[in-house]
């Protein structure tokens, strides 16, 4: 995409030829050549935006395509040497905060370095757009998708496809169709981590998932209610029926800690531990609720934060459980 590269002294003339002329990324683009080049020493930057032409577009989506998936059309992420550890977070019942925990997995596994995806498989419910701050649509070549990417961690969901939060009414077959979708046809590039946050329950998307990715591992997302830990029992059942390995229990809005270290169990105690020992697993985490100081109304906490430093050791637990696996 970078052409006709003229340098005179310290400033750089160049051009950059987008996939299409309307290319939504093109502000970015711009943004982030003129950044780098600037990092190295560049005291100005002329940049031109051109467009490819249909044939250049073609061996584009063509080179695209055989980098995402084998001659017979299944994904190379899925391949048993593909390097990609697949992690689904799940839970039974919903409003428990799985999809909090998979964004700031995935963010806390950025920020160790590890090349991260999210796949918001929760596609009546989708929420990951949201939580990011996702506010822009994924680049489309051909049929060919290019992840969105925030907070260092490429994204897709079913809620960059739908218009005005409109609500999705498919069954099962449309639900299998698209999970492929976001597999075959989505240019994730270099994954270390796919997390794929799932829908709460065991209907079609869970076992679609199941089928699709047998090396998936799984974390169970619940918090110490006892209610909210028998219904999230049965998604761990399933997990293990389907031979996913369970990574752990988290056990979220565990506690609230006021300012002088004293905690309020707003929603009793014990529930993450029973459920782990149904399922013959550890309790992995245990995320508090959040101080009005530390939420500032985003979903991804600060490194520096509480909560933010329990989801650093929550990703470095699970990296150093990969390292030595």
């Amino acid at each position: 995409m970078i052409r006709n590269i003229n340098i005179y002294g310290t400033s750089v003339e160049l051009e950059v030829v987008l996939t299409i002329q309307g290319c939504p990324l093109k502000a970015r683009i711009k943004e982030e050549v003129e950044n780098a080049l600037k990092s190295i020493g560049t005291s100005s930057v002329s940049l031109t935006f051109g467009s490819m032409t249909p044939a250049e577009r073609a061996a584009l989506t063509k080179t695209l395509k055989k980098s995402t998936t084998t001659e017979t059309g299944m994904p190379n992420m899925l391949r048993p040497d593909s390097g990609v550890q697949f992690i689904s977070v799940t839970s039974g019942k919903g409003g428990v905060g799985k999809s909090t925990v998979t964004v700031n997995l995935a963010t806390a596994l950025d920020r160790m370095g590890k090349k991260v995806g999210i796949l918001d498989a929760d596609i009546y419910g989708f929420s990951i757009p949201a939580m990011m701050e996702v506010y822009q649509k994924p680049t489309m070549i051909e049929k060919t998708v290019i992840p969105v990417v925030s907070h260092g961690v490429r994204v897709m969901s079913m809620g960059f496809f739908i218009d005005n939060n409109n609500p999705v009414m498919w069954r099962g077959p449309m639900l299998n169709k698209w999970l492929q979708n976001f597999l075959a046809n989505t240019h994730w590039g270099e994954l270390d981590y796919l997390l794929l946050d799932l829908p709460p329950g065991t209907g079609d998307i869970a076992i679609d998932v199941a089928a699709m990715i047998p090396q998936a591992r799984e974390i169970i997302v619940t918090t110490p209610h006892s209610v909210a830990s028998f219904v999230a029992s049965r998604a761990g059942v399933m997990a293990k029926h389907t031979k996913h390995e369970v990574l752990g229990v988290v056990e979220n809005m565990a506690y609230y800690e006021d300012l002088d270290g004293s905690r309020n169990y707003l929603f009793g105690k014990g529930g993450g531990e029973l459920l782990a020992e149904q399922l013959q697993t550890d309790v992995i985490a245990r995320i508090p609720f959040a101080r009005a100081e530390e939420n500032q109304g985003s979903s991804v906490y600060d490194e520096d934060s509480l909560i933010g430093e329990m989801f650093t050791s929550l990703a470095q637990d699970i990296v150093h459980r990969d390292q030595f696996s």
